[in-house]
């Protein structure tokens, strides 16, 4: 199951992690974000252990939403040692958030 990332966690969870991170911005409201839902599911199960995948709910945690700079949800980072290393904006198929993942784990 993809992990719940906030305000709170996301510099213990995200940000010092040396594992990648792939991080979907969304919102209860956003037609895509509920579209792209399931396929993040589905990889947080595939890279357990390898790749730490969770989500961001923009409305309940403006601040990491800010920092980043998120402006389009359904936003995607890809987070490794700290940095922003890939982003997707917008919901994509899910070999091409694989295929990001691929690139950098």
């Amino acid at each position: 199951m993809a992990l719940e990332f906030t305000d709170a966690n996301f510099e213990t969870e995200v940000l010092k992690s040396e594992q990648l991170s792939v991080v979907d911005f969304w919102a209860e409201w956003c037609g895509p974000c509920r579209a792209i839902g399931p396929v993040i599911e589905e990889l947080s199960k595939e890279y357990t252990g390898k790749v730490k995948i969770g989500k961001v709910n923009v409305d309940v945690n403006p601040d990491v939403s800010i920092k980043f700079g998120i402006t389009s949800i359904p936003a995607i980072l890809f987070i490794k040692n700290g940095v922003v290393v890939d982003k997707q904006i917008g919901a994509v198929p899910k070999s091409v958030l694989d295929k990001k993942i691929q690139a950098h784990i």
